[in-house]
């Protein structure tokens, strides 16, 4: 079957995960300590997804959060470090709110329901926020060359997956020998974010249906012939 047609969409949504260069800080080794730098980072990500990086200061996450300057800067270095956390949480947020499809985009039935959810997850959220993970790469990417990396490693994260599935897709024969994986989930990736940006923006999810679409018709461009629809 290479019919990948999307009725709900879906998208990004992202969380923190310690690893790569997401992060900085220490964990704290208290379950106490572990609360209050978790409760300060949701905070920080909900201020900067709603105000930006540059419209949010620490003052702004510390009367939020309730917490005291000691108390955030015993958590975070500075706002750099804070702006790093709260990428690898909103990276971790936006995968796992894709799983377990995620781990399973080796077949073209899992391509539809993963595009599937993708459309349903924007239209639950009425289509605000767009991509959590491309709001920050847009504000950042010039900018913040630390912060920028750390997206990239965001990106190549969530790329994976595809990479992965494609490949084994390819090793099946459901794909043809001159198949790239890569380049077909990037293919994808820059197709999603581009439909997810002007589903933001025209507040429906036909951009990010259209988009998907014509992603995976690139894609099952390459399909085997031996494949049975």
């Amino acid at each position: 079957m290479c019919n990948i047609w999307t009725k709900k969409s879906s998208i990004c949504y992202t969380t923190e995960k310690r690893g790569g260069d997401c992060t900085i800080s220490t964990e704290p080794q208290t379950s106490r300590g572990r609360s209050s730098r978790e409760r300060i980072l949701a905070h920080a990500a909900q201020l900067i997804g709603e105000q930006g990086v540059r419209g949010t200061s620490l003052d702004d996450i510390r009367l939020t959060a309730g917490a005291s300057k000691s108390q955030l800067y015993h958590y975070f270095a500075n706002k750099e470090d804070l702006v790093q956390a709260v990428i690898g949480r909103q990276t971790t947020n936006v995968l796992d709110a894709q799983q377990p499809l995620l781990d399973h985009l080796d077949s073209w039935e899992n391509l539809e329901r993963w595009a599937a959810l993708l459309i349903a997850l924007q239209e639950e959220r009425q289509c605000v926020g767009g991509c959590p993970i491309g709001s920050l790469a847009s504000e950042l990417a010039d900018h913040d060359e630390a912060a920028r990396i750390a997206l990239t490693n965001s990106f190549d994260r969530w790329e994976h997956y595809l990479v992965k599935g494609l490949t084994r897709m390819k090793e099946r024969g459901d794909l043809r020998s001159d198949a790239d994986p890569a380049e077909l989930a990037a293919a994808i990736m820059t197709s999603l974010q581009g439909g997810l940006l002007l589903t933001q923006t025209r507040k429906n999810t036909y951009p990010l249906q259209i988009a998907l679409r014509t992603a995976f018709a690139y894609v099952c461009s390459f399909k085997s012939i031996a494949t049975p629809d």
